[in-house]
């Protein structure tokens, strides 16, 4: 498949490309022909043929600017096999150049480091660098570290779930490409790894992209894990010694770092709409996470006993090395005899093998094991500080940290999982607890002052035994035996859904108390996170929360959570709910208001993001987004979600993985060191963007929430139907109780369906009524000077422009008119504030070109776009063929599910 690549980057010339990205043109070109190869091969040469004749003519379509009949003609009425296959074909291609282009990211970075041009931008040498001549001293940063932390959050919420089978392939690709990243390699090799190459290739051709049930909770934790185990439990050490060499380049000296990464997941705790999960799944999540880690550091200490071979007839060794080898040699008589007599002279060897048996005896809950992290802990620290003693610092010890900050890190528990629940699920088991039928409908300042008193008095309840709380109290119980086992990071906050006053979040303290899940001093060990979620919650979280920290009960609560509270702002619902700009608005808003509660109240508030992989549900570039917070409401934490095809992109490989972690530290370190100077024309500024927010959440609110026929044509115009019967996760599209409009829906298949279509409108509508509302009412100027002076406004135009230049009226037309007769008038609508908030963005820019300002990005969307429109009509025809069958064509079905799959590793940042 020679061809394709070269006329990929031909369709992409001009400014777009530059003399830097020829190695990722020749990855490209690598990789296509490996590609061509292997259709012509698993299918036949004709196919291939097929497959450059539409690829043809879609860059035809595209650099010409010409309709899309011809490309819509040669496609429709194909067969499903030969569909599916064409779909496969460029999915294919699509998953080549993404991995290409990854390599090339780890080849800028390698370049930048081996350049005398100063750091790489966004490393934290840059961060710090830039941090120095900003006047921050060693001293101001050393004394924010302990009270930094970055803390992703990877949910079971997928839009592009690789199978773990395909994963692994991938990183075998990649492992080829970087070998060679600098085309070092000599033909034999070269030729060697392009066979390793094509073989990955036709293995994952012959793979079926999911698997053929849904999965189940523990699927999806076995996905996550992969992330978890295979790529960050690696590159934590790497971080340090990033940070630790950052700062010896800056301040010029050494740096002992605390604790600075924490990582958490929802898989198999997430509750909320998911009926299975639950208690169970809580116990199994952290067994099997328990479970490989202890794997994990099994292997490590081996490879490490291997590597300490040490003789106390060469080196000294302190005692306390020793000592502890003589208590587990009692400890483990049968281990101690297992030991090889010539290795007598070795205590380092021998130590770290009897250690790593109590590790395995640790997994299967013996004795002889440990009772928890620290006493692992405790003994790698001694071979560490004996190392350190007798000239050990290049003989091993370096291999010792990294352990450390392994463990340091994952505990025995790999990752923290967050708990999350719906409020209303807690007022069900309280009004059979209390047995009170009318709590729910009962005022929110009644069920305060109710459960405050209880919290007051005693434990006691009417009905402990409720059937209807047993689910809910169980999950409570299950808490406070993995906090008793696996340590108190274990678990992370408990998250209420849909929180809407103080009583919402006692309520979780009023049934931790009835489950027994209380400390010694009788307090409930947990982070109980309220999430806000509308635009109407987020508006309203101030007085929620001012609320609650009036409470008395809870002020003991936080008394004993260090006066820290944590607060989650959901980007999602608040989105479907009222659009991006109301909902970016609402998020601001709110942060600036709580930020500012925190401080009246002497309590860190901690905000926890929930975002996901499309701008329209708060996805983005993270570094950006932070920056771009109000001054003040960073402190020193980013807890983030991450999921969906974002996972992939962010961790799945490992240079990457550890570029995104430095990024993130880099952004923390700026926001809250050395935050925006106060902006005087802020405030006017704000005033602004109230009325802007309103406009364009009244016209977004007029089609989606008030347009009676918008439901009918949501669902004719978008592949909804297909995305609702996908197998990629375990939780129900919709909300119980849903009907078949917009507002049960979840936002994640929400925004899916409208990236599907290329149409993206969760992302833009709206935002041309409210820029033009702006542009009438403060003039051109003072909008002008809004975009480019103030951070929030910027980065809100930056990802909307990135939206409108991935959208295709064009494509996305022939999917409104599937609508039938709804077709004319919504498409004129919706055509209509597309091409406004395109015109808009641009005079407020002063330029003629989308994405003006980030050549990379342009180069992306126009590398793939030629290839996703072939797979976009595809699905157009097949969805008309398999709705006229009544749904009940399963070839049509699986052929739509392609076709799904590959639009979304086409289009990327999709759900």
């Amino acid at each position: 498949m020679q061809q394709t690549s070269d006329d990929a980057f031909e369709a992409a010339r001009d400014s777009d490309f530059i003399a830097a990205d020829q190695p990722l043109r020749d990855d490209v070109r690598r990789l296509g022909t490996r590609v061509g190869e292997v259709l012509a091969e698993q299918v036949s040469p004709t196919f291939l043929q097929q497959v450059e004749t539409i690829r043809r003519c879609a860059i035809d379509r595209r650099e010409s600017s010409a309709p899309t009949a011809a490309l819509h003609y040669y496609l429709q009425s194909l067969p499903a096999t030969q569909a599916d296959l064409i779909v496969r074909a460029f999915t294919t291609y699509f998953q080549a150049t993404n991995l290409a282009e990854r390599v090339h990211r780890i080849r800028r970075r390698r370049d930048y480091q081996r350049q005398d041009a100063g750091p790489q931008p966004g490393s934290l040498e840059a961060i710090l660098a830039l941090l120095k001549e900003q006047g921050v001293d060693a001293t101001q940063v050393a004394a924010l570290l302990p009270d930094l932390r970055v803390e992703p959050v990877f949910t079971a919420h997928p839009t592009e779930a690789v199978r773990r089978a395909l994963l692994e392939k991938e990183r075998d690709i990649v492992r080829r490409l970087i070998d060679d990243i600098d085309h070092t390699r000599t033909p034999q090799e070269r030729g060697s790894d392009d066979q390793r190459i094509h073989m990955a290739l036709a293995a994952a051709w012959q793979t079926a992209d999911a698997p053929p049930e849904k999965p189940q909770v523990s699927d999806e934790l076995e996905h996550v894990s992969y992330y978890l185990r295979d790529v960050l439990y690696r590159v934590v050490p790497a971080f340090y010694e990033a940070f630790a060499a950052a700062w010896q380049s800056v301040y010029g000296n050494e740096v002992e770092l605390p604790p600075l990464l924490r990582f958490a997941t929802w898989v198999g705790g997430d509750m909320d709409g998911n009926p299975n999960v639950g208690a169970d799944t809580i116990a199994h999540t952290l067994a099997a996470q328990r479970s490989l880690v202890l794997d994990a550091y099994q292997s490590d200490l081996r490879e490490l006993a291997s590597l300490l071979s040490q003789s106390t007839r060469r080196v000294g060794i302190d005692g306390a090395v020793l000592e502890r080898l003589d208590a587990c040699v009692k400890l483990l008589p049968s281990a101690a005899d297992r030991l090889r007599s010539r290795h007598a002279d070795m205590p380092y060897r021998q130590l770290l093998l009897l250690v790593a048996e109590r590790v395995a005896l640790t997994a299967s809950d013996d004795e002889a094991g440990y009772d928890g992290v620290d006493g692992l802990a405790a003994d790698i620290a001694l071979v560490a500080d004996s190392l350190a003693a007798h000239n050990g610092a290049h003989a091993g010890l370096f291999a010792v940290r990294r352990l450390q900050r392994r463990i340091q890190t994952f505990g025995f528990h790999l990752a923290t999982l967050d708990i999350r629940q719906d409020s209303a699920v807690h007022d069900v088991a309280l009004a059979a607890l209390f047995d009170d039928p009318e709590w729910s409908q009962r005022p929110a300042p009644a069920r305060l002052e109710m459960l405050e008193s209880f919290l007051a008095g005693s434990d006691d309840v009417p009905c402990p035994e409720a059937a209807d709380a047993a689910s809910t109290l169980a999950v409570f119980r299950t808490i406070a035996a993995a906090q008793a086992r696996y340590g108190g990071l274990a678990i992370g906050p408990y998250i209420i859904s849909m929180s809407r006053s103080a009583a919402d979040v006692l309520a979780v303290l009023a049934l931790a108390r009835i489950a027994g899940c209380v400390d010694g001093d009788g307090q409930v060990p947990l982070d109980v996170a309220p999430l806000f979620e509308t635009v109407d919650d987020l508006a309203a979280s101030s007085a929620v929360m001012g609320e609650l920290l009036g409470s008395r009960r809870y002020r003991a609560h936080l008394a004993a959570r260090s006066q820290r509270q944590i607060v989650m702002l959901g980007y999602s619902d608040s989105a479907k709910d009222g659009g991006l700009v109301a909902s970016r608005w609402a998020l601001q808003r709110a942060q600036v208001e709580l930020t500012g509660l925190g401080r009246a109240w002497r309590t860190r508030i901690e905000f926890f993001h929930g975002r996901g992989g499309s701008i329209s549900r708060g996805g983005g570039k993270t570094g950006r987004a932070v920056l771009a917070a109000p001054r003040g409401s960073v402190g020193g934490v980013l807890r983030i979600t991450e999921q969906g095809e974002v996972i992939h992109r962010k961790y799945g490989i490992r240079a990457l993985a550890l570029r995104n972690l430095e990024q993130m530290t880099g952004a923390v370190l700026r926001a809250t060191l050395k935050p925006r100077d106060p902006e005087p024309r802020e405030s006017q500024w704000r005033a602004m963007m109230a009325d802007i927010a309103g406009q364009a959440a009244l016209h977004y609110r007029g089609l989606v929430h008030r347009h009676p026929d918008f439901p009918a044509y949501f669902r004719a115009a978008t592949p909804i139907d297909v995305i609702e019967r996908l197998r990629i996760g375990s939780r129900p599209s919709r909300r119980s109780g849903a009907d078949e409009g917009v507002d049960r829906l979840r936002a994640i298949p929400w925004v899916f369906a409208w990236s599907q279509n290329r149409c993206g409108l969760t992302a833009w509508y709206g935002v041309g009524a409210g820029l033009q509302r702006g542009i009438d009412r403060y003039g051109l100027g003072a909008m002008r000077d809004m975009a480019s002076d103030w951070a929030f406004f910027d980065t809100l135009l930056s990802d909307v422009e990135m939206v409108l230049a991935k959208s295709d009226l064009a494509i996305f037309e022939h999917y409104s008119k599937l609508a039938g007769a709804l077709h004319a008038g919504f498409f004129r609508q919706i055509e209509a504030e597309f091409m406004r908030t395109r015109a808009l963005i641009l005079s407020l820019r002063d330029t003629t070109q989308l994405l003006a300002g980030d050549r990379r990005l342009r180069l992306s969307i126009r590398l793939r776009n030629p290839y996703v429109d072939p797979i976009s009509l595809l699905q157009v025809d097949l969805l008309q063929r398999w709705r006229a069958g009544d749904r009940s064509d399963d070839g049509l079905l699986h052929s739509l599910i392609a076709t799904v799959n590959g639009i979304a590793a086409g289009v990327q940042n999709t759900g």
